[in-house]
């Protein structure tokens, strides 16, 4: 046997439509968790507070959420203090646009590494999620300290059975999250005009989902359209099951996660179709 015949790898430069890499992503596992913690070191590097960071800027926008629709617009919490609420929709909304952001700027965020050494990409995005999943975790154990406060304080709430669904919601955000974002990555690399509305688009997003008021208070004309919304369902049952609070439907998780798993899919197969000449656009 010749010397050739020995690899554990085969580049080609074609393969098929549903090949998405699995087994190589596998086999760099350990270049995954190092992007992992250089993303988790490198984002706060020269920064004075650091990690601080994970936990001031949810208390800010809860603060800012809390004064303007709670105090001035007088917006419906569902029967729960304004801060809890609010701490409540932020958390599970910052994981998702965090990591749709991250991920749908993979393309061109990488061009240089891409177009230089091989590995397969899609363990760039998953680093991201993974990276991202701490964040969550400090901004999650900050959601609960809120809410011990709060219940110490005498506030209704009504923990219920329901949380059990929480790594399910997170398994949805994450999917979610990457699927759209490694769209939106592909398509920037043609289309360039898509990262300039990507951020403003999260922004719009936000409103539209129940984020800063109850799915109850929503005006009528406008529910389907945030019902649509596939993180709605996801921060609705989120709040139902620690709150007891809320609107919780199976019929409208399983539209949820029907869809997060279509965009997850169409995600990886559009990225690993993409990066074979992404080099050659971006």
């Amino acid at each position: 046997m010749t010397d050739y015949e020995h690899h554990h790898w085969e580049i080609t430069a074609e393969h098929a439509l549903l090949d998405l890499k699995l087994k190589d992503t596998w086999e760099y596992r350990d270049l995954l968790w190092l992007l992992v913690r250089r993303d988790f070191v490198s984002l706060y590097k020269q920064t004075i507070l650091g990690p601080l960071w994970y936990i001031i800027q949810p208390v800010l926008t809860t603060v800012m959420f809390t004064l303007v629709f709670g105090k001035i617009a007088g917006i419906s919490t569902d029967d729960l203090p304004g801060p809890l609420f609010y701490m409540a929709g932020i958390t599970m909304w910052n994981y998702f646009s965090d990591c749709f952001l991250k991920t749908s700027s993979v393309f061109r965020d990488n061009a240089g590494v891409f177009g230089k050494v091989y590995f397969p990409r899609l363990v760039v995005p998953l680093s991201i999620i993974i990276s991202n999943m701490v964040r969550f975790g400090i901004q999650l154990l900050l959601f609960l300290a809120f809410a011990g406060y709060y219940a110490l304080q005498g506030a209704a709430l009504h923990p219920n059975s329901y949380m059990l669904l929480f790594p399910v919601l997170i398994i949805l955000t994450a999917a979610l999250g990457l699927g759209a974002g490694m769209i939106i990555s592909a398509l920037t690399t043609k289309y360039r005009d898509l990262s300039f509305l990507v951020g403003f688009g999260m922004q719009l997003l936000m409103y539209a989902t129940t984020v800063i008021y109850p799915l109850a208070s929503a005006p009528a004309k406008y529910k389907w359209l945030i019902i649509s919304n596939l993180m709605t369902s996801i921060i609705e049952t989120f709040r139902y099951g620690f709150f007891g609070k809320g609107s919780f439907s199976w019929g409208m998780l399983a539209y949820s996660a029907g869809l997060s798993i279509v965009f997850l899919l169409l995600g990886m197969v559009v990225f690993t179709r993409v990066e074979r000449n992404f080099v050659d656009t971006v």
